[in-house]
């Protein structure tokens, strides 16, 4: 299975998701913002980086940046609630998989994260 970062300011839900995904057997650690999320993925072995694009500090957008720049190989999966912040994901066509909307049930990002990296 895959080692996942999960970037989410939101506690419950960053709980939430790593507990849905460790169901499947994923291993996951979990950042509150963007800069600890960079931190992390300094660490290495990561398959996936599953990101909130609002966040505070560094948000998701300039995660996802710094982090393809950094980990060229590194999958990038992002989530908004906030329909102006998927707009600005955009100049990451090339960069991301793709963008989960938020709110979402449990299956539906478990069926993207593992969509996300068989991509």
């Amino acid at each position: 299975m895959a080692r996942i970062l999960i970037t989410e300011d939101e506690d419950s839900l960053r709980s939430f998701v790593a507990r849905a995904l460790r169901l499947d057997g994923h291993e996951t650690d979990e950042a509150a913002d963007g800069a600890e999320g960079l931190e992390k993925l300094k660490d290495g072995g990561y398959d996936l980086l599953l990101s909130d694009i609002r966040m505070p500090v560094m948000d998701g957008i300039e995660l996802a940046h710094q982090a393809k720049d950094a980990f060229p190989g590194l999958k990038i999966l992002l989530m908004t609630g906030y329909a102006e912040q998927r707009e600005r994901a955009d100049d990451l066509a090339e960069k991301i998989i793709d963008v989960v909307a938020k709110p979402f049930a449990l299956p539906d990002i478990r069926k993207a994260v593992a969509r996300a990296l068989v991509a």
